[in-house]
């Protein structure tokens, strides 16, 4: 009788913020959250996508899977992987793994490289061992 509702898929958009529409505050989803309007203050968390239309605007702080800016985006962003397109403009801090910059694109942020691997730890150094060398025998004088 009851049935569990199924999960949106990440990939798939479950939002759009349309052109001439202004949002302030938090947004939380599961889907893909496209924004063709105006988002102001709060974040953005979804386990899905951001795709920030040519003239969508984003001043707020984002967390997603992935993230591709074709208009404007202003503040704190942590995603798996992060384009920014032709046209696009980009200010704030930004932290990726993976980071796609198209010919055109303007980007003013801290940009901070993450792993999914820590780094390993440096080796530490073996101690010089100078090679032993042979000296020619001086010949004795008769």
């Amino acid at each position: 009788m009851f049935r569990r509702q199924r999960r949106p898929e990440p990939d798939r958009i479950q939002l759009t913020i349309g052109k001439g529409v202004t949002v302030r505050g938090e947004i939380r989803c599961d889907g893909s959250v496209r924004v063709d309007g105006v988002i102001e203050g709060g974040r953005i968390e979804t386990l899905g996508n951001v795709i920030i239309g040519e003239e969508g605007q984003v001043l707020a702080d984002v967390r997603a899977d992935a993230v591709s800016v074709a208009g404007l985006y202003k503040g704190e962003m942590e995603a798996k992987r992060v384009e920014l397109l032709a046209g696009g403009k980009m200010w704030g801090t930004v932290r990726t793994g993976s980071i796609y910059l198209d010919e055109g694109a303007y980007m003013h942020a801290e940009l901070v490289m993450l792993s999914e691997t820590p780094p390993a730890e440096p080796a530490e150094p073996e101690p010089y061992t100078p090679p032993e060398v042979e000296w020619p025998q001086e010949h004795a004088s008769s």
